[in-house]
């Protein structure tokens, strides 16, 4: 990376850097989408049911994958902007082993965890056996994914964000694939499980060959463990690392209160809403791994105000994009609903549900943005806040008082309400922060006056 043609082409490099991680991202959020079909159209509503109360499990590894790959990416951006080329690697190696390391005692834990969650989320029938029969594969598809994951950060901080995107289209073809001849010979919500295990174990296989022969700054090999490093790196992915863990937490509350209060259906159809979330939530992800390096090089190297500088500007695109999925969404969201489901009763929800929570999208994509860039500097605090306000506090107080008054509509409004007092944070944070850099341009200013 060059500082100099980062500056003098801002818009340019961002785009370079983040439409291929846009394309892995939404690739990744393809699969998910797909899934869902499948499973509404071949196990049926039952099936699409269990996948979401399983969901808490999904984003507990995507946490603990998050901490420690981003967190490391950051230590090891600021370290590469500064040519400490020997340190970058082994922070990577270090980022690496512990991931993979803390993933395969995390799936020991949670495969004990199953008949309690059903327990308490009061699924039982068909919903308890799809969600055991899925999920007992999907414990062997997570650790591969959260390392693919992990080992694409650092892809992409390397300046390669291409490689990565291919191997994300090569997963999500062979997932489809998949999915369609293990449904068809009537494996059932299994089916969906095992396309993903397949898919994911190949799309493993590219990124490791990567690192074998194409990378230039990361190679497999030695490392020494270091303390501070792991520490910093905890510190610096906390905010991501709260974000998602908020996101499994919160997601556990949904389901409790949509079991108790709207039963299957409800479940249903806010899992099939919550699909738009999904993929809008990876675009703003994709231009925030995009951006991840860069903000993080030049802030290593010296030049704070370029930093802000690509921030305001990912900013405008997340809300041009936000606005452009709002606009579709009124035209195609009857259409959409379709694509799931059969029931006239769930497909009503899910189109009175559509256009409430699309408001959120005008507020959400900055937010998460000005999450990426506090994490990126090495701003935890101020990230860890943001990330909590709007996966957390406020979500949760959301959860169980909205749809206590508003009933459904309750639940849509969750949403927008928490993104919107979170902008308000942001704001706050983000003036702070130029406030900041003023006073030390102030201060540059008089020394070279005094000199």
């Amino acid at each position: 990376m060059d500082l100099k043609n980062i500056r003098e082409n801002k818009v340019k490099v961002i785009l370079q850097f983040s439409i291929p991680s846009i394309i892995a991202m939404l690739l990744t959020s393809l699969i998910t989408v797909a899934d869902g079909y499948f499973m509404g159209n071949y196990v049926g509503e039952e099936g699409l049911a269990a996948v979401n109360l399983g969901l808490p499990i999904v984003y507990l590894y995507l946490a603990v994958g998050l901490i420690f790959s981003v967190g490391g990416m950051a230590i090891s951006g600021m370290q590469m902007g500064a040519g400490e080329l020997k340190k970058c690697n082994q922070v990577f190696m270090q980022t690496l082993i512990t991931t993979v390391i803390v993933l395969a005692i995390l799936s020991s834990v949670v495969g004990l965890a199953f008949q309690p969650i059903l327990r308490i989320l009061h699924a039982e029938g068909a919903v308890a056996e799809y969600f055991t029969e899925y999920y007992r594969i999907v414990l062997l598809v997570l650790p591969i994914m959260i390392t693919n994951s992990a080992l694409g950060v650092f892809i992409r901080g390397e300046g390669n964000p291409q490689y990565f995107m291919f191997t994300n289209l090569l997963n999500v073809i062979l997932n489809i694939v998949f999915d369609y001849v293990f449904c068809r010979l009537g494996f059932g919500a299994a089916a969906i499980a095992l396309a993903s295990l397949v898919a994911t174990m190949i799309a493993l296989l590219c990124d490791v060959f990567f690192f074998i022969k194409l990378s230039k700054v990361y190679h497999f090999g030695r490392f020494s463990f270091d303390k501070k490093v792991l520490i910093n790196s905890a510190l610096n992915g906390s905010s991501e690392f709260i974000g998602e863990m908020a996101s499994c937490i919160s997601m556990f509350a949904y389901n409790f209160v949509i079991m108790r209060k709207f039963g299957v259906d409800g479940v249903t159809a806010f899992t099939v809403v919550g699909y738009l979330c999904y993929i809008f939530g990876m675009i703003v992800t994709g231009f925030g791994t995009g951006i991840f390096p860069l903000v993080s090089f030049a802030y290593g190297a010296g030049d704070a105000a370029l930093a802000r500088d690509i921030r305001k500007k990912t900013n405008q695109f997340v809300l041009g994009a936000g606005i452009a999925m709002i606009l579709l969404l009124l035209f195609a969201g009857e259409s959409y609903s379709r694509m799931f489901v059969k029931s006239e009763v769930v497909k009503h929800m899910v189109l009175a549900g559509t256009r409430i929570f699309m408001v959120s999208f005008l507020f959400c994509g900055v937010n998460q943005i000005c999450s990426f860039y506090f994490t990126s500097i090495g701003k935890a605090k101020e990230s860890a806040v943001i990330s909590s306000s709007r996966g957390l506090v406020f979500l949760l107080i959301g959860i169980f008082t909205l749809p206590t008054w508003f009933g459904m509509t309750g639940i849509w409004l969750v949403a927008p309400v928490t993104e919107l007092f979170t902008w308000f944070i942001c704001i706050f944070y983000v003036y702070k922060d130029s406030r900041s850099e003023q006073k030390q341009i102030d201060f540059r200013t008089v020394g070279i006056i005094e000199r």
